[in-house]
């Protein structure tokens, strides 16, 4: 067996000095600032990158959704990004209350070009970065930690060189230390103050300090404690926002980001459904509902989730993974059987509880109704489904409520034809499988003609007479009895034709259906003299009639 011995090729993240930690006891109680980069990083990191038009459209969803800082994206990397920008403006897509953010290498001639896009521009944040890590200082730049700094600087000054009056009021600046997971943690502060000090902030105009995990490096804890040691150690604290921008490489995007909410971050950015370079930025969506499951108003509008779901795709060309918190297909199916029992079982005593009582069916983390999605498809049938997963299909979505002594049978039918298939049956197929083997139930007994007499009996008791003619193993009969009802009267008919003898040991019956078109259906259980047990069922717009299809459909299952 061949081992996986780094054999010192890679080595842990370096800790941060933290003496006292106070992230561990916090709990998140208020949603942070929330901005989306889609239509940067998101875009970028596409086969096809979005055209303008798919651009307009898909910054009009973020703005709906409740985004109130966009970043729009790379004005000075291409013409597609620099008319996108200037339509945005020109074309009054930014509402009042909405900033919109680019972004900009710290280079002489990329600001000044960056700078041009946002001219008329209510609200913008300018987003400057340079690349600060060992690595990046060693091989891309070949520059020492003061040279890699004075870049930062230079790129702050170069901005406010271009800054009317007018400007420093709508233009505010993040500084983003690229690479920050990789940088040591005392440079990371150092070139940040170096940088706000140059930019100038105070509590009215704060400066935002993103802290990427450009790379993620980190386990979710030591990020906490990165976020907690700029926020203690950076100073003028009550004039910074800072700033989270989590990627996912080791898959703790979500849980780097909450841990440095807990650490002390003010701010998050990422994507919808987790878009963006290599394995992806930080999944906003995921975020927000991890809120919202505890009780926290995320500030964001995830109600219609499929539809934010469809939208994405049609924009972007990439699929949704169905094992995506909240917003994949599955997520809200169980094929396991104690699962379905389970949620079946919460969900029918939730359905007689008010909307807002508090949230507690097994297995389900939140209502799927508080986001657009439905119930129908929860549970799911495969060779792995228990007794009580059929039978939920067949209630939720055919009206079919078989009695609770009926799920073996029901389980084990649909069990077996799962396992032939190899596949989820759906629900068609499972409503066909009770039809057939339940409600048109073919076999040794056929009823040929059928009638029935009401009687007035004694003391107003109301007495039945049946008549029939019926058909066993291909011979005909004509039988007849009277009894308390359809059901005795014909059961005890059956006593002069060769079917095994037997008792009506239970009988369930319920309307389908409504108006004109409400039928009976009736669910009848056998006990023949060996002492086995079999159940049949019947439908008719008659309920009597629902009740002898049911004993004849019984009787068919014991040949």
């Amino acid at each position: 067996m061949t081992s996986m011995n780094p054999n010192g090729k890679y080595a842990p993240a370096a800790d941060i000095p933290m003496a006292e930690r106070e992230w561990p006891s916090k709990k998140i109680t208020k949603a942070p600032v929330w901005c989306s980069v889609d239509l940067r990083d998101g875009n970028q990191a596409l086969v096809n990158p979005m055209g303008i038009e798919a651009k307009l459209a898909f910054f009009d969803l973020l703005v709906k959704l409740g985004f109130k800082e966009i970043e729009a994206g790379f004005p000075a990397s291409s013409d597609t990004e620099y008319e996108f920008i200037r339509r945005l403006i020109e074309e009054n897509h930014i509402p009042e209350d909405v900033t919109v953010q680019v972004l900009c290498q710290a280079r002489e001639s990329l600001v000044k070009k960056t700078m041009e896009s946002l001219k008329g521009c209510r609200n913008a944040i300018f987003h400057i970065y340079n690349s600060t890590s060992p690595a990046q200082r060693k091989y891309t730049f070949g520059k020492s930690k003061e040279e890699i700094k004075q870049i930062a600087i230079d790129g702050v000054r170069c901005i406010k060189s271009c800054l009317s009056e007018e400007d420093k009021k709508r233009i505010r600046l993040e500084y983003s230390p690229e690479s920050f997971s990789h940088t040591e943690i005392e440079y990371a502060v150092e070139i940040c103050e170096a940088v706000k000090s140059e930019w100038g902030c105070s509590p009215e105009h704060k400066i935002i300090l993103n802290l990427p995990t450009t790379v993620e490096c980190y386990t979710p804890n030591v990020y906490a404690d990165a976020i907690e040691y700029v926020s203690k150690h950076i100073s003028d604290r009550d004039s910074v926002i800072i700033s989270t921008h989590c990627h996912n490489d080791r898959g703790t995007g979500v849980a780097s980001c909450e841990l440095g909410l807990l650490a002390g971050a003010d701010r998050v950015e990422g994507c919808l459904f987790g878009n963006g370079e290599r394995t992806g930025n930080l999944d906003i969506v995921t975020v927000a509902l991890n809120m919202f499951s505890q009780g926290v108003d995320p500030k964001l509008d995830f109600h219609d989730i499929q539809s934010v779901g469809e939208q994405y795709t049609l924009f972007t060309g990439m699929e949704i993974n169905p094992r995506t918190p909240y917003a994949g297909e599955l997520v809200f199916t169980a094929f396991s059987g104690s699962h379905q029992d389970a949620i079946r079982k919460g969900m029918a005593v939730r359905a007689q509880m008010s909307k807002n009582a508090l949230w507690d069916v097994p297995y389900l983390l939140i209502d799927p109704h508080d986001i657009g999605r439905q119930y129908e498809g929860i549970i799911r049938i495969n060779s792995q489904s228990g007794k009580g997963g059929a039978a939920y299909i067949l209630e939720q979505e055919y009206g079919i409520c078989l009695p609770k002594a009926m799920h073996p049978s029901l389980g084990a039918l649909v069990k077996k034809a799962a396992d032939t298939a190899q596949r989820e049956l759906k629900p068609d197929e499972i409503y066909s499988l009770f039809v057939q083997n339940w409600l048109e139930k073919r076999g040794n007994l056929s009823v040929i003609d059928l009638s029935e007499t009401h009687i007035e009996g004694k003391e107003s008791a109301e007495l039945t007479s049946c008549r029939a003619v019926v058909e066993w193993k291909g011979k005909r009969y004509s039988i007849g009895k009277t009894g308390n009802g359809p059901l005795d009267a014909f059961a005890g008919a059956l006593e002069a034709v060769p079917v095994p003898r037997f008792s009506i040991t239970a009988f369930h019956e319920h309307s389908i259906g409504t108006g004109n078109d409400t039928s009976a259906i009736a669910y009848v259980q056998i006990t023949c003299e060996d002492g086995n047990q079999y159940w049949g069922a019947g439908k008719s717009t008659n309920v009597g009639r629902a009740g002898t299809a049911a004993v004849v459909s019984a009787l068919n299952q014991a040949e």
